[in-house]
C-alpha cells in the first residue's frame, strides 16, 4: 500500500496513536504557549521542561516503577519549584530573570542527570526507558496517553476560554489589571501551571530537550501573521497541529527518524517562512517597504528640485536638464537618469531634447511637498521655538510622511500661513 495512504487511512492503531497524540500535544501546548509568548518569559517553558526531569527520577524512586501518577506528579512539583526559585532569585537578588532561568535550569538538570545515572546503575529492571523523558519518544504512545493528552488539552482549552480575557489584560497590561481589581497574582498563578502542565505531559513525547520549541515556536510563527491575539492563538494551534501531523508522518516514512525532533524541524521550518515571507512583518515584505518609501523620497526630492527651479525661474512650464536639477539635489546624476524616468512613467514629468518638464499632476505633487516642507519649518519655529536655520533637516524629512488629514490640521493650526520663516511663499493648490 502506498504509505501516504496507509498513513492517512489511519488503520494502524499505532499510527492513530502517534498522530492524534502529537496533535494533542502541540495544538494544547501552542495555546498556552501563546500567553507566555506574549508575557515576554519565552525561556520559562525552557526552565520548566529541564526541572522536571529530576522530578520524574523522584517519582519512579519513590513508586519503583513508572506508574506515570508518580512520575506526573513528581514532574509537576518540580516543574514548580523552578519557578518558584526562579521569582526568588530575581526578587531577593540583582540577578536579572534570564540569568535566573539559566541557573536554575542548569542545577535542576544536572540533578535530575545526577539522579538518572543513579537510577540506571540501581538494577532496577523497571528503569528501562525512563531516559525517553530527556529525547522523547513519540513513536511509543498508547492508548493510556492519548487519554492523559486527551484530559491536559482539554483542561488547558477550557481555562484559557474561560479565562481568556484575564490572560490578555495580564500579557498587555498587568499594571491595568491590578488597578481594576483583578487578582493578578492568582491569574499569573493559573497560568504558571498551565504551562507546568503543559511541559509536564508534553515532556513525554517529546523530551524535556525540545519541549520549549513546542511550546515557543508556533506562537512566534504566528505573531508574524497578525496583530490580534484571538487569531495569533488560533493559528499557533494550527501551526502546531500541522508540525505534530507532518512529524509523525516523516517518522512513520522514514521510521530511523524520531518524531520529536522532526516535529521541532517542521514548526522550525514554518516560523522560519513566517519570519521571511509573512505579508506585513515579514523580513522580505519590510524589506521591499522600506525601498518603495526610499523610492518615494527620491521622486518627491527631485520634484521637489523641478519646483524649486521653477520658483527661481518664475515660470513652471520651463525645461531643464539633468544637470540643473543635479545643482539643486545632488545624488549622482546616474540615479538621477533612474529617478527621472521614474518619474516620466508615472506620468510626472515629460521630456524633450534632455530637458525636463513637469506634467500637472507632477506639478501638484511637488507643491504638495514643498508645501508641507514650509509649513513644518514654520510649526517648528512658532511652537517648538526652534531657530530657523535648525528646521530644515527634520522638514526634509517629514515632508515625505505627513499623511493628508495631519496635513490638514497642521494648516488649520498655523491659520493657513502664505511665508515660511525664511520668507519664501507657502504654495497652496
Amino acid at each position: 500500500m502506498n504509505p501516504l495512504i496507509q498513513f492517512f487511512s489511519f488503520q494502524d492503531p499505532n499510527i492513530r496513536f502517534v498522530v492524534i497524540g502529537a496533535i494533542l500535544l502541540t495544538a494544547s501546548s501552542a495555546i498556552v504557549g501563546s500567553f507566555t509568548f506574549l508575557n515576554k518569559k519565552s525561556l520559562i517553558g525552557d526552565a520548566i521542561a529541564h526541572a522536571v526531569l529530576p522530578g520524574v527520577c523522584l517519582g519512579f524512586l519513590l513508586s519503583g516503577t513508572k506508574n506515570p501518577v508518580f512520575l506526573i506528579g513528581g514532574a509537576f512539583i518540580t516543574g514548580w519549584l523552578s519557578l518558584v526559585a526562579v521569582e526568588f532569585v530575581v526578587s531577593r537578588t540583582r540577578i536579572k530573570e534570564d540569568t535566573a532561568i539559566g541557573l536554575v535550569l542548569s542545577v535542576f538538570f544536572g540533578i535530575g542527570i545526577l539522579m538518572l545515572t543513579v537510577i540506571q546503575k540501581s538494577g532496577n529492571a523497571a528503569q528501562s526507558g525512563l531516559d525517553n523523558f530527556l529525547f522523547g519518544k513519540a513513536a511509543a504512545l498508547v492508548g493510556d496517553d492519548l487519554i492523559a493528552f486527551g484530559a491536559v488539552a482539554a483542561i488547558l482549552l477550557v481555562t484559557v476560554f474561560l479565562l481568556f480575557k484575564e490572560f490578555t489584560l495580564l500579557a498587555f497590561d498587568k499594571d491595568y489589571a491590578r488597578a481594576i481589581g483583578l487578582p493578578v497574582r492568582w491569574i499569573s498563578v493559573t497560568l504558571t501551571s498551565l504551562i507546568v502542565l503543559a511541559v509536564v505531559i508534553g515532556i513525554q513525547a517529546v523530551g524535556v530537550v525540545l519541549m520549549a520549541a513546542i511550546l515557543i515556536t508556533p506562537a512566534a510563527a504566528a505573531r508574524f501573521w497578525t496583530d490580534k491575539i484571538r487569531v495569533m492563538i488560533m493559528l499557533a494551534c494550527v501551526f502546531g497541529a500541522l508540525s505534530g501531523l507532518s512529524g509523525a508522518y516523516i517518522s512513520f516514512v522514514a521510521p530511523a527518524m524520531p518524531t520529536g525532533p522532526w516535529i521541532v524541524i517542521v514548526i522550525s521550518t514554518i516560523a522560519f517562512i513566517s519570519f521571511f515571507f509573512a505579508p506585513r512583518r515579514g523580513v522580505v515584505s519590510r524589506v521591499m517597504r522600506q525601498r518603495t518609501i526610499r523610492r518615494t523620497i527620491h521622486d518627491e526630492n527631485i520634484l521637489k528640485a523641478l519646483y524649486h527651479l521653477g520658483e527661481d525661474c518664475k515660470d513652471f512650464t520651463e525645461r531643464h536638464t539633468a544637470e540643473e536639477i543635479l545643482r539643486k539635489r545632488n545624488i549622482g546624476s546616474d540615479h538621477l537618469e533612474r529617478v527621472l524616468m521614474r518619474l516620466k512613467r508615472q506620468g510626472y514629468l515629460t521630456t524633450a531634447n534632455g530637458r525636463w518638464q513637469f506634467t500637472e499632476e507632477g506639478k501638484v505633487r511637488a507643491q504638495r511637498v514643498v508645501k508641507i516642507h514650509r509649513l513644518w519649518e514654520l510649526y517648528l519655529t512658532t511652537h517648538l521655538n526652534i531657530a530657523p536655520d535648525h528646521v530644515h533637516d527634520d522638514a526634509d524629512t517629514i515632508e515625505h510622511l505627513l499623511t493628508p488629514e495631519l496635513e490638514a490640521e497642521l494648516e488649520k493650526l498655523l491659520d493657513y500661513p502664505r511665508e515660511d520663516p525664511h520668507r519664501a511663499e507657502i504654495p497652496y493648490p
